[in-house]
């Protein structure tokens, strides 16, 4: 099951819902115009990615993303190094 309220992007808090939300309304042509959607993606770098993906794909609902706690601890990992 899809979890909507996920955070995406943790360094900003923001969720699934709130960025497929902005990608059905303002149609972004490349990711980094993401970072309007409350700053998404403009801190660690983590959650680019998965944004881009978001971004491009037809049915941004039926993106898999990880769940909350594997991608999380693999997001500390990325800020270790």
């Amino acid at each position: 099951m899809i979890d909507e309220d996920q955070e995406l992007c943790l360094c900003f808090h923001v969720t699934r819902r709130k960025v497929v939300q902005y990608i059905r309304v303002h149609r972004p042509k490349v990711v980094s115009q993401l970072s309007q959607c409350y700053g998404a993606g403009t801190g660690c770098g983590w959650c680019r990615p998965l944004l881009k993906r978001l971004m491009e794909d037809t049915d941004p609902q039926s993106v898999e993303v990880p769940d909350a706690q594997s991608y999380a601890r693999d997001r500390a990992r990325y800020r270790k190094t």
